[in-house]
């Protein structure tokens, strides 16, 4: 293994020893040599999977890792959230880098040997608990990230505050409540001050995407996200007498097909498109029963702000109508969840060289807008973000389907954790080089 560059090496490097981007080989050497480190982590998180709002044992492995780096800790913010703050040696911008923690109620079907078993009980079921969005990977990668740039506290020109953050699938509440993600309760206690924040990056894994490559996209990036629950209320009868009663059955499937009319004719699909999912519909209890009432819950996905509002009115407009054309009450509430995920056109413009010097014009690719959805957004909603997406497909299943995020049999290629553990660093060293006057960067 190659020694690491030091000090006396750098200062032989002539006027530019100083500068931010002379750190860049010394963290490609560094991410390298860390490689096993951050799949070892990554498994360990994995094994033991923790819901949002109770990443206990995660939070704890964290901060204990990043106070051992000489890394200043805050620990439970936003409930169970870790916050380490690196002062760098020499005066700059301050930038946040940001992974969540939390598993999902997904029991695990793979054989890996770090497989989860972890069991809990959920909205009233017994489930497992998995990583099955690669938030395992998201820590195990910052948590690298923090000791190599740790490693070169006195070269930084600038603060770098490393936000790992609870439950970014969310916490629902009562129906119609919003619901409460750890990014947007950061963000209340003021995550992005003291120091406050200039610029935010994170990324995600992508199961999907080959490993080894890096997709992104100007502006509206992934899907604001909200959830639909509608009751229907009609009036019970026999099922041999339907004349008698007011059939909410028939109602609810005729509001679920009058609401596919919003994707496929109120909304302007190739400049802002939308999704409206019905996810269940719940009713009756025997077969020869028309009950009274039934329930539907389901997921709505946007990315314009004016866009987002006629949808929910449309819902509304539609579901109410045909259930009292039916001579039902239908009853609509929408639980606002995230905004849209957003990058800063000119964070990105600025930023983008440092991913392409890094990886290559061929695997810095530019990404379809996703429907998808993340907390993320509400750091973007109040400083310039970039959130991009890290290849997790292996190379060898390039051509064969592969699990998607949030299913039992979802996995991912630890291979390309090297290249996300450098392109966050490169992003915090090019960002700080960016910021600094041009007499200083010459400057011994």
């Amino acid at each position: 293994m190659k020694a690491f560059i030091t000090l006396p090496t750098l200062l032989l490097l002539g006027p530019l020893a100083f500068s931010q981007a002379s750190l860049k080989p010394i963290i490609n050497q560094k991410a390298r040599a860390i490689e096993s480190k951050t799949i070892a982590w990554r498994r360990d998180f994995h094994e033991h999977p923790e819901l949002g709002n109770n990443e206990i044992r995660t939070a704890g492995i964290i901060a204990a890792h990043l106070r051992s780096l000489g890394i200043e800790v805050q620990e439970k913010v936003a409930k169970t959230g870790v916050v380490g703050i690196l002062k760098g040696g020499k005066p700059g911008p301050v930038v946040a880098l940001r992974a969540d923690m939390d598993g999902l109620p997904v029991t695990e079907r793979g054989d890996l040997p770090f497989k989860s078993t972890v069991t809990t009980e959920y909205n009233g079921q017994k489930t497992g608990i998995m990583h099955a969005c690669g938030h395992d990977s998201h820590m195990a990668i910052l948590m690298s990230v923090a000791e190599i740039l740790a490693s070169e506290k006195s070269h930084l020109a600038g603060t770098v505050k490393f936000i790992f953050q609870p439950a970014e699938e969310g916490v629902y509440g009562a129906r119609g409540e919003k619901i409460v993600s750890g990014a947007e309760l950061m963000v209340l206690e003021g995550v992005l001050e003291n120091p406050k924040v200039d610029a935010i990056f994170g990324l995600h894994i992508m199961a999907e995407a080959a490993a080894g490559t890096i997709q992104y996209r100007p502006g509206a990036t992934m899907a604001a996200v909200d959830e639909l629950d509608i009751q229907v209320k009609g009036k019970q009868a026999h099922g041999a007498y339907p004349w008698q009663g007011i059939d909410p059955i028939v109602i609810s499937s005729q509001i679920i097909l009058g609401l596919q009319t919003i994707v496929s004719r109120n909304v302007n699909l190739p400049e802002d498109p939308a999704i409206v999912t019905v996810g269940a519909i719940h009713s009756g209890i025997r077969y020869n029963i028309i009950p009274e009432s039934a329930s539907m819950i389901g997921t709505i996905r946007t990315f314009g702000t004016e866009q987002r509002k006629l949808v929910h009115q449309r819902i509304t407009d539609i579901a109410t109508n045909i259930a009292k054309s039916g001579g039902a009450l239908a009853d609509v509430h929408i639980g606002t969840g995230y905004p849209a995920t957003i990058n800063d056109v000119n964070l990105v413009d600025k930023m983008l060289p440092a991913l392409i010097e890094l990886n290559g014009r061929d695997k810095v690719l530019l990404k379809p807008a996703h429907t998808g959805a993340e907390d993320f957004s509400f750091f973007q909603e109040k400083i310039p973000g970039f959130f991009f997406f890290l290849g997790g497909r292996s190379l060898d299943k390039l051509n064969v389907p592969v699990a998607s995020h949030h299913t039992p049999d979802f996995q991912i290629d630890e291979s390309g954790f090297q290249l996300g553990v450098k392109a966050l660093s490169h992003l915090v060293v090019d960002y700080f080089e960016q910021a600094m006057p041009v007499a200083k960067k010459s400057k011994k």
